[in-house]
């Protein structure tokens, strides 16, 4: 017999015992595509358009269903009854970091983003109870943030209504200020040190000084050094890079729709006007600017398929058996696109956001920063810089595109996990 032959009976013979044990040796998984041997179902995913693959999907075999990356099986969790029932109802059960190997080597373990079991319950603990110390959710991590966005504001007149690429710019303001809750300490815009820890995300080394270094350094401590600054390391990366591709996308998004933009001008200077700065406060008499703050959010979609989780308990999920340890993916661009809760959803609409009155309207849909026990940790930070820098970037400056906005091309990149915008440029014009 041919040697490929019996190569690929083998291979063959090894995926439908593979296959067999997980439907009958320890559960029941949900339905899904025939996998191929040894590379699963990734040649049935467009990695260009993952959004539309999973909704293929979905529509093929349910809400809940398996994919083989490889030889393992993940479980999709699509549409907002499955994850809200995953991860609110049984937040316990699915709270499991599932594996991310590009970043397992370099984390191992640590952590509060990428850990798990009682190392990710006790740093998210000890995160929230120090972030809340320094300052996050009290008004002073505010007054942060107004500062903070007047600094951008006068590096954003340097620019002499010049075009720029405003990359590096709005990533400056929101790392400042989580490096001033971290660190107590904001840095000037050209400090090199600075600079580097906007580029590399690793500028993690002034925690070692703290009195935590009395910590002994065992693996089975939260508090090693190792861990704290791996930590350190997923706070400065959620709360800069995260917001800053937000702020980013959102300037793409009002460029292309001028006339949302002057509504929100009008709506600043009916509020806050231009002899001070806007404050959270303002926020509830501003429906239709906090409506398109949502819907920046919503329409950008940030993390289409959220980080993976993984279940930490054998669980029965809808009449299915899902062993301890199985990869759950979340496909929240399934939530944020729900086209009964927000119509026409690939369409830029601050309407998604606004009753028949005017009014804010909140939707439970509204899930960019996940759900359940592993929600983003800076939530609440994210939601203050965002309204903030948006609206004092409005009252100083109108924004002028290099285009024509009807040829301006919004279209996400898809990056790894995240949707970022393409690359533009504009102008600021001072008021």
């Amino acid at each position: 017999m041919d040697p490929f032959v019996i190569l690929v009976l083998c291979l063959s013979s090894l995926l439908l015992f593979s296959l067999w044990k997980q439907s009958y040796g320890k559960g029941k998984l949900p339905p899904g595509p025939t996998p191929l041997p040894i590379i699963g179902n990734i040649l049935q995913l467009d990695m260009r358009n993952i959004k539309k693959s999973m909704q293929n999907l979905s529509e093929a075999y349910g809400p809940v269903f398996t994919l083989y990356i490889g030889m393992k099986p993940t479980v999709v969790l699509h549409g907002y009854e499955a994850i809200k029932e995953a991860l609110i109802d049984m937040g316990e059960e699915f709270s499991g970091r599932g594996h991310f190997p590009l970043l397992e080597r370099s984390k191992k373990g640590f952590g509060v983003a990428f850990s798990n079991g009682k190392m990710w319950k006790e740093t998210r603990r000890f995160s929230l109870m120090t972030l809340r110390n320094l300052g996050m959710g009290k008004r002073r991590l505010e007054d942060r943030v107004q500062e903070e966005a007047s600094c951008l504001v006068e590096e954003l007149r340097k620019t002499k209504a010049l075009p720029c690429d405003p990359t590096f710019i709005t990533v400056y303001a929101p790392c400042n200020v989580i490096c001033s809750v971290i660190f107590q300490n904001r840095f000037d815009y050209n400090d090199q040190n600075f600079l580097n820890l906007v580029k590399k995300s690793t500028e993690n080394v002034k925690i070692v000084s703290s009195p935590w270094i009395q910590e002994k350094h065992t693996q089975q401590s939260e508090y090693s050094v190792e861990n704290l600054l791996n930590t350190v390391h997923d706070l400065l990366g959620g709360a800069s890079q995260t917001t800053s591709t937000t702020l980013r996308y959102g300037l793409l998004l009002l460029l292309k729709h001028p006339e949302v933009t002057a509504k929100v001008q009008e709506e600043i200077d009916h509020v806050v006007g231009q002899n001070r700065s806007p404050c959270m406060q303002d926020r509830s008499s501003m429906p239709y600017t906090d409506a398109v703050v949502h819907e920046i959010q919503r329409y950008t979609d940030l993390l289409p398929m959220s980080l993976p989780r993984r279940v930490t308990r054998d669980i029965k999920f809808r009449n299915c058996l899902i062993p301890k340890g199985t990869t759950i993916l979340t496909a929240l661009s399934s939530v944020l696109h729900d086209n009964k809760e927000f119509p026409n959803p690939e369409m830029f609409d601050p309407g998604h956001f606004l009753d028949e009155s005017g009014n804010f309207k909140k939707s439970d849909y509204f899930m960019p920063f996940s759900a359940g026990k592993r929600m983003c940790l800076g939530e609440g930070l994210a939601r203050v810089e965002l309204f903030l820098f948006l609206t004092t970037i409005l009252q100083k400056f109108t924004l002028k595109p290099l285009v024509d906005p009807k040829h301006i091309d919004t279209t996400p990149v898809t990056n790894g996990l995240a949707s970022v915008p393409p690359s533009y440029q504009l102008c600021f014009i001072p008021v």
